[in-house]
């Protein structure tokens, strides 16, 4: 079989992987030199704590062995199972903690809550004052922005994957037959469009205009490296609003007695936080859903997420030396994992599955693969 993938973010990557693996021809085309999207404008986290039960964490810990075993591999993928730790203060914030605990799957997220000091053992580098750490031993990182380049590092060995860059699919011929804006076609007999945040054009051409995906916008901000490691991700318990593993009575009483400050609450915030190979942090992140998205980052949001680090860390943050925004394509039923539609009778498009994307991408992938009887 032939295989085109059109998109190379990590979405799009995981799929040609697939296709690969099992021992088909595939050609991936690329609209940018390189993917320039969300796939490497986030955290690198492959994040099993706090997603919904069913099967959305189905989904991520099946994407969490798979990432392990190709990080075995592929060493500069940077996989390491690091865990995550979400540190909590006072009453309100720790009975969210201990509800996550005694969820019938916590023994699968890893669950464990945990006192200061038995977290410090995890994690020495947090030295702020805080009263539990809601610990998930599951949750993993690897390097966003070397993640797809090493990838496809990979991939080229295989005399069966061609890489074409610089190339935006412009038309669906026929069923099975893309033509890229350089006039040239490309057949196969499945196409596989991983198109990103990217939903416009073809994607809307194809799909219709009723697609059930929004796109969202995030800042976030990476770090001089902090000196010392951060041996853990870091969740704020800010997460615990954004992330539906954690919704029961206890998270609507701190809702409803303990609100966000203002910012947090404006800029829909929690603070993520993973340490890069270079020992810098990547640090976020807000959620704007409104069209049209502002074109500049705003100061509130990274003076707000410096104060929270500082904090938990207790010592000043390192020079900040990028800040970024992002754009990411989430389901509008916030339920799905991810759209997958045949829009032609070869032709199949993958896309919004929000900040789940590199969590999910190589289970995303699999079950597309097996779907289509690859």
């Amino acid at each position: 079989m032939r295989v085109t993938v059109v998109g190379a973010g990590v979405v799009g990557t995981m799929h040609a992987w697939q296709a690969v693996e099992r021992g088909h021809e595939v050609v991936q085309i690329e609209r940018e030199a390189e993917a320039r999207g969300a796939s490497l404008r986030n955290f690198g986290q492959i994040w099993v704590s706090g997603r919904a039960g069913g099967e959305e964490l189905d989904t991520a810990l099946r994407a969490r062995e798979l990432w392990e075993e190709i990080g075995a591999r592929v060493p500069a993928l940077g996989f390491r199972p690091n865990g995550s730790l979400t540190p909590v203060r006072g009453d309100l914030e720790l009975a969210v903690a201990e509800a996550a605990v005694a969820r019938p799957d916590a023994a699968a997220r890893g669950y464990k809550l945990l006192a200061p000091d038995e977290a410090r053992a995890v994690n020495p580098a947090l030295r702020g004052q805080f009263d539990a750490a809601l610990y998930c031993e599951r949750d993993a990182a690897v390097e966003p922005r070397t993640a797809q380049l090493a990838l496809r590092a990979e991939l080229l060995k295989s005399p069966r994957y061609t890489f074409l860059p610089g190339r935006e699919v412009r038309e669906v011929v026929g069923e099975h037959t893309v033509r890229d804006d350089r006039g040239d076609t490309h057949a196969g007999d499945a196409v596989i469009l991983c198109t990103g945040a990217w939903l416009g054009g073809l994607v809307r051409e194809l799909a219709g205009p009723d697609l059930p995906v929004r796109r969202v916008r995030l800042q976030m901000m990476q770090t001089a490296p902090l000196g010392e490691a951060l041996t853990t991700s870091v969740a704020d318990a800010d997460s615990f609003r954004y992330y539906p593993a954690y919704a029961s009575p206890a998270l609507d009483e701190l809702n409803a007695r303990q609100p966000q400050p203002a910012t947090a609450a404006d800029h829909r915030m929690q603070l993520l936080m993973v340490q890069r190979a270079d020992g810098g942090l990547t640090i976020g992140d807000t959620h704007e859903y409104e069209h049209p998205f502002a074109f500049d980052t705003l100061e509130e949001p990274y003076e707000h997420l410096t104060g929270v680090v500082e904090s938990l860390l207790g010592r000043p943050l390192p020079a900040i030396r990028r800040r970024w925004a992002g754009v990411y394509a989430q389901c509008t039923d916030t339920t799905r994992v991810v759209h997958r539609q045949r829009v032609r009778e070869n032709v199949w498009l993958v896309t919004g599955p929000g900040g789940r994307g590199m969590t999910c991408s190589p289970a995303i992938a699999e079950t597309t693969a097996n779907e289509l009887g690859w």
